[in-house]
């Protein structure tokens, strides 16, 4: 079978899978921004295309998301006609619609099987909209609209996909009901070979190794950002750094924005909230508060196995892979009450759930298990149990996406 691969990070969530399918002898190719020059990739023949360079245009804001996704589809499908005019003809294409690439796939190759990754689709009131009031847009009802127009995107790619792909329940239910049935659920999967407890663990940390015996308080974002909960943890921060003064604290995220608002202008989220909170914390405190910036994979499973305590938050929206790995790496966890979270913990059984704007709540769970060694430890075990019963990679997500795509292919 020759299956096409559509996705502007390529691999990005196909890490795993695309590999796997051109093991098995499939015929696989990808199409990507990602690259510059031709190449193949763990059996994956990876070619690149380009955006056109365009003059500015004046087009109305709510038109702006749109006309970036049918400038990157019209590249795609120059790029994806040239593959068909040399001979090529996908019997299967999987993309990742969400910038908007796949949108005229169909029409260059009307035969193919379309399978999409369903990521979200946006709600035009609560929870995408309303959620943490101090965010909120100065005009809600307008901005109900602009996030409708954000959904035209999803609604064209209905119109000829035939199956979808959801990593979790939540995201799956944000889309229309007449998608939906056609979305099965299936995450793409966490190595928990990898991401796993190492009581031998030492995260080096300057000149300092941090091991298991130290107190590690550790915070994941990609980007730190309030839809993340950033803003949270930070103002908990003084009171959580006076309680517990052998604490290390690790966060862990870049400086960019990957899905919320962005922030005032010539600042970083980053910087915002350490400005906020900074003369409330003595110096002594806050050389225990440790910035990585983004750091490499293996680096980041080190961090999770010596950490005592791994705080996750998150408004309602796309679930983030570092709650797995940290509950995969038997880390105890204190994480928001919040749709997607409940999914993967259970209060008092897989980690502790507190409201997602009470810092208080958040402190004294954190320093509850802190105290607590065995409840703590107790509480990893049965994280990690539960990744992988539900969510490992190779015996659990990879055989489910196959069977999703045999179930595509044959219907």
């Amino acid at each position: 079978m020759k299956i096409l691969f559509i996705h502007q990070n390529f691999p990005g969530q196909y890490k795993h899978l695309a590999p796997l399918l051109a093991a098995r002898g499939h015929e696989c190719t990808a199409l990507t921004l990602r690259v510059k020059e031709s190449m193949t990739w763990r059996g994956v023949r990876v070619l690149p295309y380009r955006l056109p360079r365009r003059a500015a245009q004046k087009v109305h804001p709510w038109l702006i998301d749109l006309d970036t996704k049918v400038t990157r589809a019209q590249a795609c499908f120059e790029a994806a006609r040239d593959l068909r005019e040399r001979g090529f003809a996908p019997d299967l294409i999987l993309a990742h619609p969400g910038w908007g690439e796949s949108l005229f796939l169909h029409d260059v190759w009307p035969r193919a099987r379309i399978g999409l990754y369903c990521e979200l689709h946006y709600h035009a009131n609560y929870p995408h909209l309303d959620f943490d009031p101090e965010f909120a847009a100065p005009d809600p009802e307008s901005q109900a609209l602009r996030m409708r127009m954000k959904n035209i995107n999803n609604h064209l790619h209905f119109a000829f996909a035939d199956a979808g792909i959801s990593p979790t329940r939540f995201q799956a239910e944000t889309f229309p009901a007449e998608f939906r049935k056609r979305i099965t659920i299936c995450h793409d999967g966490i190595d928990t070979a990898a991401a796993r407890p190492d009581p031998e663990a030492r995260f080096a940390l300057g000149e300092q190794r941090l091991t298991r015996a130290d107190e590690v308080i550790t915070f994941v974002n990609r980007n730190l950002e309030p839809l993340r909960g950033y803003h949270i943890f930070m103002r908990a921060l003084p009171r959580l750094l006076a309680e517990r003064p052998k604490a290390r604290v690790v966060i862990v995220g870049g400086d960019g924005v990957s899905y919320g608002a962005p922030p005032p202008e010539g600042k970083s989220w980053k910087q915002v909230f350490i400005d906020e909170v900074r003369g409330q914390i003595p110096d002594r405190d806050w050389a225990r508060v440790h910035f990585t910036g983004r750091i490499p994979y293996a680096r980041f499973l080190t961090l999770l196995q010596v950490s005592r305590v791994h705080v996750y938050l998150t408004c309602p929206f796309v679930l983030g892979w570092s709650l797995l790995e940290a509950m995969s790496c038997g880390a105890a966890v204190v994480a928001s009450d919040t749709a997607p979270v409940r999914e993967v913990i259970r209060d008092g059984e897989t980690g502790r759930l507190v409201d997602f704007f009470d810092r208080e709540a958040l402190v004294g769970a954190v320093c509850a298990l802190l105290d607590e060694p065995r409840t703590r430890d107790a509480l990893g075990r049965a994280a990690r149990r539960h990744v992988t019963r539900s969510h490992d990679l190779r015996t659990v997500c990879l055989p489910a996406q196959l069977d999703w795509i045999d179930r595509l292919t044959e219907a």
